[in-house]
Protein backbone atom coordinates (compact mmCIF):
# COMPACT_ATOMS: atom_id res chain seq x y z
CA UNK A 1 0.00 0.00 0.00
CA UNK A 2 1.19 3.14 -0.85
CA UNK A 3 1.38 6.65 0.68
CA UNK A 4 -1.91 8.75 0.05
CA UNK A 5 -1.54 10.98 -3.09
CA UNK A 6 0.92 8.73 -4.47
CA UNK A 7 1.32 8.39 -8.64
CA UNK A 8 2.86 4.98 -10.16
CA UNK A 9 3.66 5.32 -13.52
CA UNK A 10 3.26 2.18 -16.06
CA UNK A 11 5.93 1.28 -18.48
CA UNK A 12 3.90 1.00 -21.56
CA UNK A 13 6.59 -1.00 -23.04
CA UNK A 14 5.35 -4.30 -21.72
CA UNK A 15 1.92 -5.92 -21.13
CA UNK A 16 2.32 -8.66 -18.77
CA UNK A 17 -0.69 -10.43 -17.35
CA UNK A 18 -1.50 -12.08 -14.45
CA UNK A 19 0.47 -15.56 -13.54
CA UNK A 20 -1.55 -18.52 -14.94
CA UNK A 21 -4.69 -19.27 -12.27
CA UNK A 22 -6.01 -22.62 -14.22
CA UNK A 23 -7.76 -24.09 -16.81
CA UNK A 24 -11.02 -21.28 -17.10
CA UNK A 25 -8.94 -18.08 -16.86
CA UNK A 26 -6.70 -19.80 -19.20
CA UNK A 27 -9.04 -20.25 -21.95
CA UNK A 28 -10.73 -16.86 -20.66
CA UNK A 29 -7.29 -15.35 -21.31
CA UNK A 30 -6.82 -16.70 -24.85
CA UNK A 31 -10.81 -16.01 -25.77
CA UNK A 32 -9.65 -12.54 -24.93
CA UNK A 33 -6.12 -12.97 -26.69
CA UNK A 34 -8.32 -13.99 -30.16
CA UNK A 35 -11.14 -11.54 -29.69
CA UNK A 36 -8.76 -8.72 -29.47
CA UNK A 37 -6.61 -10.06 -32.21
CA UNK A 38 -9.38 -10.37 -34.63
CA UNK A 39 -10.34 -6.89 -33.76
CA UNK A 40 -6.44 -5.32 -34.50
CA UNK A 41 -6.71 -4.14 -30.66
CA UNK A 42 -3.69 -4.47 -28.46
CA UNK A 43 -3.10 -3.68 -24.86
CA UNK A 44 -0.37 -1.67 -23.00
CA UNK A 45 1.09 -1.62 -19.78
CA UNK A 46 1.31 -4.65 -17.19
CA UNK A 47 -1.53 -5.66 -14.84
CA UNK A 48 -0.53 -3.84 -11.48
CA UNK A 49 0.10 -6.02 -8.23
CA UNK A 50 -3.13 -5.09 -6.49
CA UNK A 51 -6.01 -7.19 -5.95
CA UNK A 52 -8.23 -4.58 -4.98
CA UNK A 53 -8.40 -1.88 -7.19
CA UNK A 54 -11.01 0.63 -8.63
CA UNK A 55 -10.57 0.94 -12.86
CA UNK A 56 -11.20 4.10 -14.57
CA UNK A 57 -12.20 2.88 -17.94
CA UNK A 58 -12.56 5.67 -20.80
CA UNK A 59 -13.05 7.45 -22.93
CA UNK A 60 -16.80 6.07 -23.23
CA UNK A 61 -18.91 7.21 -25.94
CA UNK A 62 -19.87 3.53 -27.38
CA UNK A 63 -21.39 -0.43 -26.18
CA UNK A 64 -18.11 -1.62 -28.15
CA UNK A 65 -15.65 0.11 -25.00
CA UNK A 66 -17.14 -2.18 -22.77
CA UNK A 67 -16.90 -4.68 -24.94
CA UNK A 68 -12.80 -4.31 -25.58
CA UNK A 69 -12.63 -3.60 -21.90
CA UNK A 70 -13.80 -7.16 -21.25
CA UNK A 71 -11.29 -8.65 -23.97
CA UNK A 72 -8.27 -7.03 -22.46
CA UNK A 73 -9.16 -7.75 -19.46
CA UNK A 74 -9.08 -11.28 -20.02
CA UNK A 75 -6.00 -10.89 -21.48
CA UNK A 76 -4.58 -9.67 -18.60
CA UNK A 77 -6.26 -12.33 -16.95
CA UNK A 78 -8.45 -10.40 -15.10
CA UNK A 79 -12.23 -10.92 -13.73
CA UNK A 80 -14.10 -7.25 -13.80
CA UNK A 81 -16.94 -6.41 -11.46
CA UNK A 82 -19.38 -3.46 -12.24
CA UNK A 83 -21.86 -2.24 -10.18
CA UNK A 84 -25.53 -2.89 -11.15
CA UNK A 85 -29.23 -2.70 -9.55
CA UNK A 86 -29.32 -5.02 -6.72
CA UNK A 87 -32.97 -6.49 -8.85
CA UNK A 88 -30.50 -7.44 -10.88
CA UNK A 89 -29.30 -10.36 -9.14
CA UNK A 90 -32.52 -11.61 -7.60
CA UNK A 91 -34.72 -13.84 -8.93
CA UNK A 92 -34.00 -17.01 -11.43
CA UNK A 93 -31.30 -15.40 -13.44
CA UNK A 94 -29.67 -13.85 -10.43
CA UNK A 95 -27.05 -15.98 -9.27
CA UNK A 96 -26.15 -15.67 -13.42
CA UNK A 97 -25.97 -11.94 -13.45
CA UNK A 98 -23.95 -12.65 -10.27
CA UNK A 99 -21.24 -14.75 -11.73
CA UNK A 100 -20.67 -12.16 -14.37
CA UNK A 101 -18.95 -9.66 -12.21
CA UNK A 102 -21.89 -7.61 -11.22
CA UNK A 103 -21.65 -6.04 -7.44
CA UNK A 104 -25.49 -5.43 -6.35
CA UNK A 105 -26.36 -2.04 -5.33
CA UNK A 106 -29.43 -1.38 -2.89
CA UNK A 107 -30.23 2.43 -4.39
CA UNK A 108 -33.18 2.89 -1.80
CA UNK A 109 -31.00 3.26 1.05
CA UNK A 110 -28.71 6.93 1.24
CA UNK A 111 -25.04 6.87 0.15
CA UNK A 112 -25.41 3.58 -1.54
CA UNK A 113 -23.03 3.25 -3.74
CA UNK A 114 -20.20 4.17 -2.19
CA UNK A 115 -20.78 2.17 1.18
CA UNK A 116 -22.35 -0.68 -0.87
CA UNK A 117 -18.70 -0.72 -2.43
CA UNK A 118 -16.95 -0.39 0.39
CA UNK A 119 -18.22 -3.36 2.00
CA UNK A 120 -17.50 -5.35 -1.13
CA UNK A 121 -13.91 -3.89 -0.90
CA UNK A 122 -13.57 -5.17 2.33
CA UNK A 123 -15.50 -8.80 2.02
CA UNK A 124 -13.08 -9.72 -1.15
CA UNK A 125 -10.14 -11.29 -1.38
CA UNK A 126 -9.81 -10.03 -5.10
CA UNK A 127 -11.74 -6.84 -6.47
CA UNK A 128 -11.14 -4.91 -9.43
CA UNK A 129 -14.17 -2.60 -10.11
CA UNK A 130 -14.09 -1.49 -13.83
CA UNK A 131 -16.13 2.44 -13.40
CA UNK A 132 -16.66 4.65 -16.33
CA UNK A 133 -16.06 7.91 -15.07
CA UNK A 134 -17.91 9.94 -17.48
CA UNK A 135 -21.04 7.88 -16.01
CA UNK A 136 -22.33 7.98 -19.71
CA UNK A 137 -21.31 7.37 -23.17
CA UNK A 138 -23.11 10.81 -24.17
CA UNK A 139 -20.92 13.88 -24.15
CA UNK A 140 -20.73 14.71 -20.52
CA UNK A 141 -19.12 18.62 -19.17
CA UNK A 142 -18.42 16.68 -15.87
CA UNK A 143 -17.28 13.72 -14.73
CA UNK A 144 -19.13 11.52 -12.29
CA UNK A 145 -16.84 11.31 -9.06
CA UNK A 146 -18.33 7.99 -7.46
CA UNK A 147 -15.39 6.06 -8.44
CA UNK A 148 -13.27 8.36 -6.43
CA UNK A 149 -15.09 8.39 -3.51
CA UNK A 150 -15.13 4.64 -3.26
CA UNK A 151 -11.36 4.52 -3.76
CA UNK A 152 -10.99 6.55 -0.64
CA UNK A 153 -13.57 4.92 1.36
CA UNK A 154 -12.47 1.95 0.73
CA UNK A 155 -8.76 2.08 0.54
CA UNK A 156 -7.57 1.14 -2.76
CA UNK A 157 -5.56 2.72 -5.78
CA UNK A 158 -7.17 4.14 -8.69
CA UNK A 159 -5.64 2.40 -11.97
CA UNK A 160 -6.15 4.37 -15.16
CA UNK A 161 -7.36 2.19 -18.57
CA UNK A 162 -7.36 3.99 -21.79
CA UNK A 163 -9.28 3.13 -24.94
CA UNK A 164 -7.53 5.07 -27.85
CA UNK A 165 -9.47 4.04 -31.04
CA UNK A 166 -6.76 6.22 -32.99
CA UNK A 167 -4.30 3.44 -32.09
CA UNK A 168 -6.81 0.88 -31.05
CA UNK A 169 -4.75 0.32 -27.63
CA UNK A 170 -6.24 -0.62 -24.44
CA UNK A 171 -3.20 0.79 -21.92
CA UNK A 172 -3.08 1.03 -17.99
CA UNK A 173 -0.46 4.46 -18.01
CA UNK A 174 -1.00 5.02 -14.20
CA UNK A 175 -2.30 4.26 -10.61
CA UNK A 176 -2.91 6.46 -8.61
CA UNK A 177 -3.34 6.50 -4.56
CA UNK A 178 -6.21 8.86 -4.00
CA UNK A 179 -5.09 11.96 -1.71
CA UNK A 180 -8.85 12.53 -0.66
CA UNK A 181 -8.33 15.93 -2.55
CA UNK A 182 -10.72 15.18 -5.70
CA UNK A 183 -9.95 18.62 -6.85
CA UNK A 184 -6.32 17.96 -6.39
CA UNK A 185 -5.97 14.63 -7.85
CA UNK A 186 -8.69 15.13 -10.68
CA UNK A 187 -6.22 16.94 -13.00
CA UNK A 188 -4.03 13.99 -12.77
CA UNK A 189 -6.53 11.40 -13.35
CA UNK A 190 -7.91 13.48 -16.75
CA UNK A 191 -4.41 14.16 -18.20
CA UNK A 192 -3.63 10.81 -19.21
CA UNK A 193 -7.06 10.33 -20.82
CA UNK A 194 -6.62 13.74 -22.69
CA UNK A 195 -4.94 12.69 -25.74
CA UNK A 196 -7.19 9.56 -26.62
CA UNK A 197 -9.79 9.18 -28.81
CA UNK A 198 -13.48 7.88 -28.35
CA UNK A 199 -15.04 6.08 -30.85
CA UNK A 200 -16.97 8.91 -31.20
CA UNK A 201 -14.40 11.65 -30.27
CA UNK A 202 -17.01 14.75 -29.97
CA UNK A 203 -18.68 12.88 -26.88
CA UNK A 204 -15.59 13.01 -25.33
CA UNK A 205 -15.50 16.29 -23.42
CA UNK A 206 -12.73 16.65 -20.99
CA UNK A 207 -13.70 20.06 -19.95
CA UNK A 208 -14.96 20.34 -16.28
CA UNK A 209 -14.76 19.27 -12.68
Amino acid sequence: MAAPGTLIVHDLGSARSRPPRGLLVEIWHWCGRAFLGLGGWRIAGDWPADHKVVVTAGPHTSNWDGIWMIAAAAKWRIRLNYMGKKSLTEGPLGGIVKWTGCVPIDRTKSNAVVQSMVDAFAEADDLVLVVPPEGTRDAVDKWKSGFYHIAVAAGVPITFAVMDYATKTVSLPATLWPSGDYERDLPIIQSYYAPARGKYPDKFVMTGR
